[in-house]
């Protein structure tokens, strides 16, 4: 609890133990009216303010203004009729502050989830000066600065280890609890906490464009972006609130009038207007107003727990009406690194092959190049290689050791006169020819990520019928990721206006209640991403023209992440619909039964107060999302 909470607890216990004190004390007339007028306004000053403060502001039809007339409308009564019983009206506005008080609490509770994605702002980076470190605010350190992360700090910027081992704490940004190993050559991102060893690493962004700066953005504006179902309550509310206060002034005016004027019977004022501010506290649509935000609340909270941030609530609902999944397949489904695969029809040792080929690329930045010096897995000895050409589309020649060596594509082999043998296997094939003659072939491919294919199968689980791979990659290399993952359809040799094509006419044949989600991770992505009914982007590794143009991101780049956004979309707007019908029902049998007679203040207190707890119980449930 906080400061403010605690106060209204400590005015709660002090109301109540007073209204017993109260109840035992012989004290009768002006007296007892001024006692118990004191408790009232222990309990309901703050409440009786607010609802000034709504008249004057022309904005006089809420809760509070509500509960206002109903209790003091309950005091007139008991002074009235001289019964000096003025128990009821403290009553109702003692458990309305416990109702207000416990909603504050639930409120509280969601958004320290989503505030401990907060906590990953960084106070401080340390850069060294004169061989002492020095605390400067992160926005001020220039891409390219050396910064220094020690054990227990958060690191402020993104950038590449140059030196030190450590571990990292990456919960706050993927929900992973297990920690990540780095090390000097590695990519790491701000909002991480440094666990173990001493890190010195190279800024690649400012302050504004890091990871940590894009993530709180996306929680600040969050709540900001409404759902349906919001603005529906909304309205509701602005329609339901002065409709009942018409309703009851009407049943406590008409009644007696009509038995004055056409029944000649008594009018029985106190009675009409005693079921009216009865039917007033029933009336009151704080289960409503407060549970179904609250519900949304949660959800964005427990899903970004999960490392699953959803840029606003309209978009939690959208998720959960998901039913096709289109993936880009690079960097989506497959890592986005290639690696060497096999070794093909060689003439001489892997090794010895591997080798001649890393040294020919060694001068390239090509990925391709970079995986063929991985494979070697020694340091490359430039002073080994001469006369180095690259030929566009081709491959590159050079000499290692004085050797002729090539290395590239089958156009490469016959522009030298060499016939390559050509491979089954799907992938890059570069060819080798090794002093004039041909000395087999290198596989390198795509590496299909861990639960890539687990991600389909769980999607499919949750009730997605039909899920699509979108790549501009070659037909084959396309059809033999898309079988061993088991994605329904696949189209290949796409440019980006081809991807938003494909996905116009997934939205044209989809059914009515039935929305298409897009999961990307390239600049390239970024127009599908924005035409989609949900664009899903990958946070860790993704570009940040793909998280800005996304829904949904999935700050650890796992696929798997995708089912449980869906799952959890569900489950919030299932608690939405529950605490809906729930309210709606309660409330208006209540209203029947006030308005006949049959209920008193105190179920009116159930009705009101006893309902919004329920509701916001049921609202909480959808922090727990962790075994969904």
């Amino acid at each position: 609890m906080n400061k403010k909470q605690k106060k209204m607890l400590a005015r709660i216990i002090l109301t109540s133990i007073l209204m017993v004190v109260l109840g035992g004390l012989p004290v009768e007339g002006p007296l007892r009216l001024a006692l118990y007028l004191l408790t009232y306004l222990l309990i309901g000053a703050d409440v009786l303010r607010k609802a000034g403060r709504g008249i004057w502001n022309r904005q006089v039809f809420d809760e509070n203004f509500l509960m206002a007339v109903a209790t003091i409308g309950a005091f007139a009564l008991a002074i009235y009729s001289r019964s000096g019983d003025y128990t009821e009206a403290i009553a109702v506005m003692l458990f309305y502050q416990v109702g207000e008080l416990f909603q504050r609490c639930a409120v509280g509770k969601s958004r320290r989830n989503i505030s401990a994605l907060m906590d990953i702002r960084p106070d401080y980076a340390n850069v060294e000066r004169d061989g002492k470190l020095e605390q400067v605010d992160p926005e001020e350190v220039a891409v390219g600065s050396v910064i220094v992360v020690q054990p227990g700090e958060k690191v402020p910027l993104d950038g590449q280890v140059v030196e030190g081992n450590s571990t990292l704490n990456t919960s706050a940004l993927t929900g992973e609890s297990l920690p990540r190993e780095i090390q000097a050559g590695e990519e790491v991102v701000s909002g991480c906490i440094n666990m173990t060893g001493v890190l010195k690493i190279r800024t690649t962004r400012d302050f504004g464009e890091s990871t940590v700066s894009k993530i709180l953005d996306l929680v600040e504006n969050a709540s900001s972006r409404k759902s349906k179902s919001e603005h529906f309550i909304a309205r509701f509310a602005r329609v339901y609130t002065p409709a009942v206060c018409c309703a009851a002034l009407a049943l406590a005016l008409l009644p007696p009038l009509v038995r004055t004027m056409f029944l000649g019977l008594a009018p029985g004022w106190s009675t009409w207007i005693y079921r009216a501010l009865t039917f007033l506290v029933i009336s009151c649509p704080c289960a409503l107003v407060i549970s179904i935000p609250l519900s949304f609340f949660a959800g964005l909270g427990g899903a970004g727990k999960e490392g699953v941030l959803i840029k606003g609530s309209n978009y939690l609902e959208t998720l959960s009406k998901v039913r096709c999944v289109v993936f880009d397949k690079t960097g989506t489904l497959t890592r986005g690194v290639f690696e060497v695969n096999g070794v093909h029809h060689n003439q001489m040792s892997q090794e010895q092959l591997l080798e001649y080929a890393a040294l020919a690329e060694s001068a390239s930045s090509h990925p391709i190049s970079k995986s063929l010096q991985r494979a070697y897995g020694r340091e490359i000895d430039r002073s080994r290689v001469t006369d180095i050409q690259e030929i566009s589309g081709n491959g590159v020649t050079a000499r290692v050791d004085g050797v002729p060596v090539a290395a590239g594509n089958g156009r490469l082999m016959e522009r030298l006169g060499i016939t390559p043998v050509p491979c089954r296997q799907t992938g890059t094939i570069i060819h080798m020819a090794v002093d004039g003659t041909y000395a087999g072939h290198i596989v390198i491919s795509d590496v299909v990520k861990e639960h890539a294919q687990a991600a389909i199968q769980q999607l499919r689980a949750a009730g997605v019928k039909q899920t699509v791979m979108l790549t501009g990659d070659a037909e084959p290399v396309a059809r033999a990721v898309a079988s061993q993952l088991g994605v329904d359809q696949v189209y290949s040799e796409l440019l980006p206006a081809d991807k938003v094509s494909k996905v116009e006419d997934l939205l044209e044949r989809r059914g009515e209640k039935e929305k298409v989600a897009f999961v990307g991770d390239g600049v390239n992505d970024a127009p599908v991403l924005a035409r989609a009914d949900v664009g899903i982007a990958m946070g860790a590794m993704g570009s940040d023209a793909a998280i800005e143009a996304a829904d949904v991101v999935l700050m650890d780049d796992d696929p798997l992440k995708i089912a449980k956004a869906i799952k959890i979309s569900r489950k919030c707007i299932g608690i939405v619909y529950q605490n809906i019908v729930f309210a709606l029902v309660v409330k208006f049998a209540c209203l029947a039964l006030g308005a006949a007679g049959f209920a008193n203040m105190w179920l009116a207190v159930f009705a009101d107060v006893g309902v919004t707890v329920l509701a916001v119980l049921n609202a909480i449930r959808a922090l727990f999302v962790h075994k969904l």
